[in-house]
């Protein structure tokens, strides 16, 4: 196939996704993936430089949205609030590409090295959540807080998005987890004292 072969990087990425798949992503070359994409190495490492950032490339641009998403808020928002516009951004770029998620999903959760990898963009993606805030002038902790909790809903989210049987828009499932977590602080149980008085046996 000549360099200038049409989309090769999708075709790279589909077929790498598709062995891991059938075969295993240890059992999988780099010379099997071009193959399978009728492509050639020479033109895979054009693209990638290595068959893991195949599962992780674009992750950097996602993060640069959800960022972009979070500075365009109203400068008087709420920290949660500009992190929920940053997450509702995620959901946007993710929900045009959910079968792929879910397939990439089973290979990661079946391999320690990329889930440590996606630990690690995870860890990044909070930092970045973490200091576009700073920028916005919320202190500490609560720049960290924020970004560590938006870190918690999109893992959360995004598992319930890529196992669930029906299909429902990440976006949806963004805005449940972030209610769930704001409910978190809600007075559930009446106070211990009264707890405790009730407890006392009569006389």
């Amino acid at each position: 196939m000549g360099r200038w072969e049409p989309d090769a990087a999708g075709r790279l990425r589909e077929a790498a996704l598709d062995l891991f798949v059938e075969q295993g992503y240890d059992d999988t070359t780099v010379a099997d993936i071009a193959e399978r994409a009728g492509l050639t190495a020479r033109t895979f490492f054009r693209h990638f430089a290595n068959k893991r950032e195949v599962l992780f490339a674009g992750s950097e641009q996602l993060e640069a949205e959800m960022v972009a998403a979070m500075d365009a808020t109203p400068a008087d928002a709420a920290p949660m609030q500009a992190v929920a516009a940053a997450l509702q951004a995620s959901a946007a770029v993710l929900d045009q590409r959910r079968s792929f998620a879910r397939r990439r999903q089973e290979v990661v959760a079946a391999n320690p090295e990329l889930r440590e990898r996606e630990l690690l963009k995870l860890a990044s993606l909070g930092a970045a959540l973490r200091d576009g805030l700073r920028r916005r002038g919320v202190a500490e902790p609560a720049a960290s807080l924020a970004g560590e909790a938006a870190i918690v809903v999109f893992r959360v989210a995004f598992g319930r998005w890529v196992d669930g049987s029906a299909e429902r828009d990440l976006a949806a499932v963004m805005t449940e987890c972030m209610d769930e977590l704001a409910g978190l602080s809600a007075v559930t149980s009446r106070p211990r004292r009264d707890a405790a008085a009730g407890s006392r046996a009569p006389g």
